[in-house]
């Protein structure tokens, strides 16, 4: 039986020839992470013992048939698949990318069906993951899909949280895709998560500019004035504490990033490289908007260092503490909103 409260935290492995493995093993190679959690990873027996013998992680395991068989105070491994791939590390093989596939699925088929409370992502490689099964940008639009959520890519840590408003999107195709709906959609989605996953009663967001400088005007592009602009003064008119937009070159490095609880950036590298820049290794890649919690680590395969037992799992721990604090301030949030007479006491406290 699981102990009540303990929660269930799928991880799907990722790339076999990535680090994903190796993450996973070095975080629960601590023993004291099965007080907080009991983790179930969707890979099989001979692929985990494969990988720990070779990076000589000491770390034992409990073999499962399905999620429902876990054991509480065991790393537990849901046997997906019964052939024994070959590891190839540092390289983009066709097989990765397949074993990659079964992993995720089989750990959001679980995450649907109740069998696991939430979802740690392990990196997969966005080239050799591509087939009729999976024809996705990423984790976050094929987790869109399947859970039916408006989905938003958000990198979070304690003190920066940076949101995307397009995110694996080509850069040439980041104005055309900026819209008042889209604007909107982020925002709501961006507050709702800050509100019920994070606790903050009154968000207050900044936007950055699309342009260099917000287009001065309309001297370097008029998308900010004809769309960013508008879309704004609309919101602050209905009471959102939304600022912008800003020019994205000195907001970070003016430290004007720590006056809002939130950033949305226009674009991918807007928006991620001043995160990672400034809390590489603890960052966490948090998928807001959907009903079911995911998480996975601020980095990606790391085939250079692949198999070398090099592999700093900082950001993976931290992703699955991520995971455990959202999934509790959530169930907190929907019982103080379903039992409002809990929350006056509460507030009088």
């Amino acid at each position: 039986m699981q102990e009540k409260g303990k929660i269930k935290l799928g991880i799907s492995i990722g790339d076999l020839n990535g680090i994903g493995c190796e993450v996973v093993l070095k975080t629960f190679e601590d023993s004291r992470m099965l007080d907080f959690c009991t983790p179930i990873v969707f890979a099989s027996n001979k692929t985990i013992s494969q990988q720990k013998n070779h990076l000589k992680i000491p770390i034992n395991y409990n073999g499962v048939p399905d999620a429902y068989k876990a054991l509480d105070g065991k790393f537990n491994v849901v046997n997906v698949w019964k052939e024994t791939p070959k590891l190839q590390f540092g390289e983009a093989t066709p097989e990765g990318g397949k074993f990659a596939i079964k992993s995720l699925q089989k750990a959001v088929e679980a995450l649907k069906q109740g069998k696991i409370d939430v979802l740690v992502t392990a990196p997969i490689n966005k080239n050799n993951i591509q087939s009729e099964e999976f024809n996705f940008p990423g984790h976050t639009d094929y987790l869109a899909k399947e859970l039916n959520g408006q989905s938003l890519m958000f990198m979070v840590t304690d003190d920066l949280k940076v949101g995307l408003l397009t995110d694996h999107v080509a850069v040439k195709d980041v104005s055309a895709a900026i819209t008042t709906k889209l604007i909107n959609d982020k925002i709501e989605v961006i507050e709702n998560s800050l509100k019920m996953d994070f606790g903050i009663t009154k968000p207050k967001i900044a936007l950055l500019g699309i342009n260099p400088h917000s287009g001065d005007n309309g001297v370097i592009g008029k998308e900010d004035d004809k769309i960013l602009k508008p879309v704004i003064k609309e919101l602050a008119n209905k009471g959102h504490l939304v600022y912008g937009p800003y020019a994205a070159d000195s907001f970070f490095g003016s430290d004007g990033y720590k006056k809002f609880d939130a950033i949305l950036a226009a674009y991918h590298d807007q928006g991620l490289i001043p995160f990672k820049t400034l809390s590489f290794g603890k960052g966490v890649n948090y998928t807001a908007g959907l009903s079911k919690v995911r998480t996975s680590p601020d980095h990606g395969t790391a085939y250079e260092i692949a198999g070398k037992g090099k592999a700093d799992h900082s950001s993976f721990k931290e992703a699955v503490f991520s995971a455990i604090h959202i999934f509790r301030n959530r169930e907190e949030y929907l019982e103080l909103t379903e039992n409002p007479l809990k929350k006056q006491k509460i507030t009088r406290k």
